[in-house]
């Protein structure tokens, strides 16, 4: 845990650059959803890595 912000220290250091932020507007037209949710996701499992973002929106929309 990062003692300032309570999160993971992976998670903390995560950055998108240009490259990832076409990969977040992909991703959130491919599974309609904000580039918020996206974002979130990655933010949230601190991996920038499509298949497993794929995986937490299909996680995210059975549960709707």
């Amino acid at each position: 845990m990062n003692p300032t912000n309570g999160t993971k220290a992976g998670a903390a250091n995560l950055t998108i650059d240009a490259q990832g932020e076409d990969e977040v507007v992909y991703l959130s037209k491919r599974h309609r959803v904000s580039t918020a949710v996206v974002r979130e996701i990655i933010r949230r499992i601190g991996v920038v890595e499509r298949s497993a973002i794929e995986r937490e929106i299909r996680k995210g929309m059975k549960r709707r």
